[in-house]
């Protein structure tokens, strides 16, 4: 992480959860933090508590509403006059609402679309064109997926939001194939976690009901994400990870394991060279032990 120490770190919905732990990681190993969130006071208490801890970074907040591109725009020409733009952009907002297709509601889809497609292609465009302004060719984009883009459950209040998390999937892949069309090093990567303890099922459901199924199984914590952030960003310039995936091995069904061990390799390559190397990471906890079992194919 020495590489990216006083640089630019872009990570949306910063003010909890996956967010709020992503942005403080990145202010501990020194980035500059631009977190935006609609609920700017809860970032603004998280900057005062990194630099208490004597963090060597800066967390700067932002309030911005994702689901208005105007927004976006007039943050990332503020991070420009402010600080010259991004060289890191972590797309991680993203939200669901219990609307069914088969009688939810088009607003909740709608806002959906909004915030977990459009608001991260917009981030990402807005982003690259940052870093090109500037011959950043080092930069990186990372998108914070779901094991919910890459498999439908049999649960109707979230296939919608499965939906929205299959399209970052494609976006991820499609931004890889229109970066390398353009000739830079700017890499896109994928983080799909699996449940992560956050606000994110309380938003959804009612705090005892969210909590009933917290209790129920182990989840991941938002620092579990947050690490394979850092981890991703820890990667040589020349070696790109394409996808992470993360989840317990207390809470994978079957198909799960099968999806895991046959389609879950992460792909990286060195840009200029032919020869590619194929890794499988697996990210499992059992209990209060943390495994993590890497497989290179050469």
């Amino acid at each position: 992480m020495d590489r990216w120490r006083g640089r630019v770190a872009l990570v949306t919905g910063a003010s909890v959860g996956i967010g709020a732990a992503v942005a403080k990681e990145l202010v501990r190993h020194g980035m500059k933090v631009m977190g935006c969130a609609r609920d700017v006071e809860k970032i603004q208490k998280l900057a005062a508590e990194c630099q208490s801890a004597g963090h060597s970074g800066v967390l700067v907040p932002f309030k911005c509403d994702l689901s208005n591109e105007e927004e976006i725009l007039s943050m990332f020409a503020a991070i420009k006059e402010q600080h010259k733009g991004v060289d890191v952009c972590i797309n991680n907002a993203g939200l669901a609402h219990t609307e069914p297709l088969l009688s939810g509601k088009t607003s909740g889809w709608k806002n959906m679309l909004d915030v977990n497609v459009l608001a991260l292609s917009i981030c990402t465009r807005e982003a690259y064109q940052s870093m090109k302004e500037r011959n950043v060719d080092d930069g990186h984009i990372i998108n914070i997926n779901s094991m919910s883009g890459h498999r439908v459950i049999m649960l109707a209040d979230v296939h919608f939001y499965t939906a929205t998390k299959f399209a970052v999937t494609a976006l991820t892949e499609g931004l890889r194939h229109e970066l390398h069309e353009a000739n830079t090093h700017i890499r896109a990567t994928s983080i799909s976690p699996g449940l992560v303890v956050t606000e994110f099922a309380q938003r959804m459901y009612s705090a005892d009901k969210s909590a009933a199924a917290y209790s129920k199984i182990k989840c991941l914590e938002a620092i579990d994400v947050a690490n394979s952030v850092t981890y991703v960003l820890s990667a040589p310039p020349h070696v790109l990870v394409c996808d992470f995936f993360s989840c317990l091995i207390n809470t994978v069904t079957f198909l799960d394991f099968a999806f895991l061990f046959t389609v879950e390799i992460s792909c990286l390559f060195a840009h200029n060279q032919i020869t590619f190397n194929f890794r499988r990471i697996l990210f499992f906890q059992i209990g209060e032990v943390q495994m993590r079992s890497v497989e290179q194919l050469l």
